[in-house]
This record gives structure tokens, C-alpha cells and sequence, in this order.
């Protein structure tokens, strides 16, 4: 069914404009919020981007300027309204792309990160448009990260880092970073796939065991691959 969005009128507001580079800082600190669920500092948006901290700096107060971010000397960075609602227009690109990579162009899902990186700020809010609806309109996106609707609404189902998983719950795969290409390898090598269920056997400082189930033996996930994928937990 087709999810809400003005025929024609870009969805992304505050993005006319926007440089790529204003964009890739919106969706990089929105993203960095999304996934570890915590304050984003300077350092830690410094390396998501690989540039330098005073770099950081000078692009955060711009964004401070043009109304995108809050922030204080020393404090985290979040976004305003504004810029949440352009980073969110960013990630709706971003992850419309990857969908149409991987099921119309056949990209494996640990290839197609760095081709979505380039083409969101190319392709026109029609063609976004236009994609959702010949993808059918699809939620989430082949890494299972939910894909906002056209008026930017998403919703996320509740979830935690394999890493942080109780030992002996059941837990369901739900989200594995596609910024990490090691866990999506590691991942697609070992036939976990967004969906899987299975059982947390034992945790040591991030490195897990899980029983996959389906007469499979146990598999072992080290920290860098446990720390790039979510799951949900059943209840007890």
C-alpha cells in the first residue's frame, strides 16, 4: 500500500540547498544516534567520517547557523527538527537505493553501501518517488533498517546489540550495519540472515555463541561482527 507523500513536492524541506556535505553530517549523526542509541560526541562523528575533530567543528557550527543542530562547547550534537527531517530524507534515499540495488541490479547487501553513498545526492525527489513505488513501497531495506515513508515517518521494532544479548534467550536477527562490511561477509557466510532466530548460548565480552537451530551446529561471532548487528529478545 503506498505510504503518504505529496505527488511531486520534495519531502526532503530543509535539503534545498543542503551541500552533500551538510548531508552526509545529517545522516551521519542521526545515524550514530540510531544505532548505538547514544549521545553523539564530536570524536565519534570525527572518525564515522574519517576527517579531522577541528573540521568537525567548523561544519557543526555552520549547521548550528543554518538551524540544523543543537549544540554547546563539549556537549553532544543533536538535530533540530530541521535537521532531523533532513537527515531522515537522506536515509529514505539512502535506503531506497540499496533496496533497488540488490533486488533489481543483483548487488550482494555488503556492496551496495558505498554506490547508495554516491547516488542519493544525484538522484531528484521524483525519482526517489517513483522508486518507492516500483519497489512496492518496501519497510525495510535489505539490512532490515526500516526505510521512512514519504512524509518521513518510520518506526523501529525494539531491539538490542547481539553484543549486549543476555546468554540463554532466544533473540531474533533484525538489523546488521551496513557500514560494517566484515559483520554483512561474516553474516552472509554463515547464513544468519535478517529474520534468523536463535538462541544466545554464551557472551564474553562481545564475542558470542548462537545455536542457529535448524539441526546446525553452534556459531561463534566475534566482537566486530556482534557489535554491527541488532536483534530483538523474546520474552522469557
Amino acid at each position: 500500500m503506498p505510504r503518504t507523500s505529496d505527488q511531486g513536492r520534495s519531502t526532503i524541506g530543509s535539503a534545498a540547498g543542503a551541500t552533500t556535505s551538510v548531508e552526509d553530517y545529517a545522516k551521519t549523526i542521526y545515524g550514530l544516534a540510531e544505532w548505538e542509541g547514544a549521545a553523539v560526541t564530536a570524536s565519534a562523528l570525527a572518525k564515522a567520517l574519517g576527517v579531522s575533530n577541528p573540521s568537525v567543528t567548523l561544519m557543526i557550527r555552520k549547521m548550528a547557523e543554518q538551524g540544523l543542530v543543537e549544540h554547546k562547547p563539549y556537549a553532544p550534537i543533536r538535530l533540530s527538527e530541521q535537521g532531523r527531517r533532513l537527515a531522515l530524507a537522506m536515509v529514505r534515499r539512502h535506503r531506497l537505493i540499496e533496496t533497488w540495488l540488490v533486488r533489481e541490479l543483483g548487488y550482494a547487501w555488503d556492496e551496495v553501501h558505498e554506490e547508495a553513498e554516491r547516488l542519493e545526492h544525484a538522484v531528484s525527489e521524483t525519482f526517489i518517488q517513483r522508486l518507492d513505488a516500483k519497489l512496492g513501497y518496501p519497510e525495510t531495506d535489505p539490512h532490515g533498517d526500516p526505510i521512512p515513508s514519504g512524509d518521513l515517518s518510520l518506526s523501529y521494532p525494539e531491539t538490542v546489540l547481539l553484543c549486549r544479548a543476555p546468554e540463554k534467550t532466544e533473540v531474533r536477527v533484525e538489523q546488521v550495519d551496513d557500514a560494517v562490511p566484515a559483520a554483512l561477509q561474516t553474516m552472509a557466510q554463515e547464513q544468519l540472515p535478517i529474520g534468523l532466530e536463535a538462541r544466545v548460548l554464551t557472551s564474553n565480552k562481545g564475542d558470542v555463541v548462537i545455536s542457529p537451530g535448524t539441526g546446525r551446529g553452534s556459531v561463534s561471532l566475534p566482537h566486530e561482527v556482534t557489535h554491527a548487528v541488532r536483534v530483538s529478545v523474546s520474552a522469557a
